[in-house]
């Protein structure tokens, strides 16, 4: 299998599947494909768009088969390896994990706009004025801390729904985000990014994200340099 990516520093979308394979220990080939532009003309468009219709990563290629968007990259390998146990094991517990996973995918338009994912940047002060002035961005984050301190009371934690899945790894971004802009949270959704943050698969993207030092100015309008 081959999981085309786009920069590990800021693509968020493209983090959930790569996190979800690495953690369960899935073989895969990895591509990344450098956000340059989006336009139609763009080397990132031209490379992508013989391999995927959508023209957006990621993209897991498997075979001959294509699939595209993370959610389906999700349930796509999740019944290719049922031995991974990447969906909790009851039901009930199933089906409030996907709830979530299509909640992150559709939701949290406030958080994600004005704190865009950037691993090595930290930047507090913009989060400090973020908080301050966009309410939005507040009431997504108490969503945030409603759902996971229900779920990490309800299974116990360490993760979401105890062993790590999916949920897991479609929150992870979010973690990301919550760090870098040093948002507020109660100390135990703190203690939980901060898991997260030690997941020996997120370790290696935020190692990947590092090494790039790939500064991409369409990226980061709030900064004008690394």
């Amino acid at each position: 299998m081959i999981l085309y990516i786009g920069n590990k520093n800021y693509s968020s979308w493209s983090m959930r599947p790569w996190v979800m394979l690495r953690q369960a220990g899935i073989a895969f080939d990895e591509v990344m494909l450098r956000f340059d532009a989006f336009s139609a003309d763009s080397r990132f468009k031209q490379r992508l768009g013989p391999i995927s219709p959508a023209g957006k990563v990621p993209v897991l290629v498997d075979g001959d088969l294509a699939v595209w968007d993370t959610l389906a990259i999700a349930e796509y390998v999740a019944e290719k390896f049922p031995q991974a146990a990447l969906w909790p094991a009851s039901a009930h517990a199933r089906a409030r994990a996907r709830s979530i996973c299509a909640e992150m995918h559709a939701g949290f338009e406030h958080l994600r706009s004005a704190c865009p994912m950037n691993i090595e940047a930290s930047l507090a002060s913009t989060g400090a004025l973020v908080w301050r002035d966009k309410p939005g961005v507040r009431a997504d984050v108490a969503r945030l801390v409603e759902m996971w301190g229900e779920l990490l009371a309800g299974h116990g934690g360490p993760m979401l729904f105890g062993d790590f899945t999916i949920a897991d790894a479609f929150f992870a971004p979010v973690c990301m985000r919550l760090s870098t802009y040093a948002l507020p949270l109660p100390a135990p959704i703190a203690a939980y990014v901060q898991r997260v943050h030690a997941l020996a698969g997120v370790q290696a993207w935020v190692d990947g994200a590092l090494a790039e030092k790939d500064f991409i100015d369409f990226e980061e309008p709030y900064r004008l340099r690394p």
